[in-house]
């Protein structure tokens, strides 16, 4: 993804570092991943678990894509297993079928990583019930049902589950034309904290990630270039962050080197004070 550098961003850093290599983060590890299909922070998440060792899940409403995200993984690391489950995030017996259906595809689940979410832009004054629904839906009841269901396959499978939930800086900044969308992922931090507490009970950590900007295709999509660079040249490093540095981030969180850390959320941001 080619990244929209400010032109007063001086620092190294305005520069996308090459990619870290693998540490074994993950070795052994079963990790399930919502949304992986396309370019963006699932398809990323997901390779990031292959390369920290893991066997990986992917799951997607686009059937398609998903298994050409899954076909691709496998090309580039074919001593590792992945698998594709299709999951709609608006469906509990769906959702339900995928924390079950993973179980048995890979043998266990240790990690979950809740990415499905869906954006866009609206005016509140002019936003319509269905709008504010579905992106609540997809995206704060989305990860509530992913949540749920893994704590009851945890409850009965207890060894020191992980989740890791994909949030928003805009779960804390005031942006316009993104009332929907900020009020689901500050649901997604509150669900992070509280499930935290009673995941606890089964040994599961349950945190979150907070980006702010992460350039990809999707994104693309949803926002105009002129809004995403004008929000890039606000950060620190004035641009934007890569989907790998977002990715390392959420394989850290589930990793063992943070078994002491549980209901926090990590702001994945160059933020200017």
């Amino acid at each position: 993804m080619t990244q929209h550098k400010s032109p007063l961003a001086t620092s190294p850093l305005a520069t996308v570092p090459q990619e870290t290599p693998g540490h074994g983060l993950l070795a052994g590890k079963k990790v399930v991943v919502t949304a992986a299909a396309g370019t963006g922070i699932g398809f990323s998440a997901a390779r990031r678990a292959a390369l920290e060792g893991a066997d990986v899940l992917v799951s997607d409403f686009h059937e398609r894509r998903m298994n050409e995200a899954r076909d691709a993984l496998a090309a580039e690391f074919p001593d590792q297993r992945f698998e594709a489950i299709t999951c709609n995030v608006q469906s509990t017996s769906d959702v339900d079928g995928l924390i079950i259906g993973a179980a048995r595809t890979l043998g266990r689940i240790d990690v979950l990583v809740n990415n499905a979410g869906f954006g866009g832009e609206g005016e509140l004054v002019d936003m319509a019930d269905e709008d504010w629904d579905r992106v609540l839906d997809i995206t704060l009841n989305g990860t509530f049902r992913a949540t749920r269901a893994a704590l009851r396959y945890f409850r009965e499978v207890p060894h020191n589950g992980v989740i890791v939930n994909n949030a928003s800086v805009l779960g804390w900044r005031a942006q316009r034309a993104q009332a929907h969308y900020a009020a689901a992922k500050a649901g997604v931090m509150a669900l992070t904290r509280c499930s935290a507490i009673e995941g606890a009970d089964f040994g599961v950590r349950i945190n979150a990630i907070a980006p702010s900007i992460a350039r990809h295709a999707f994104l693309e999509k949803s926002a105009s270039a002129e809004l995403l660079d004008e929000l890039a040249a606000k950060e620190a490093f004035g641009r934007a962050a890569d989907v790998w540095e977002v990715a390392a981030t959420i394989a850290m969180l589930a990793s063992d080197y943070t078994t002491y850390l549980t209901g926090e959320v990590v702001s994945i941001s160059s933020q200017r004070a």
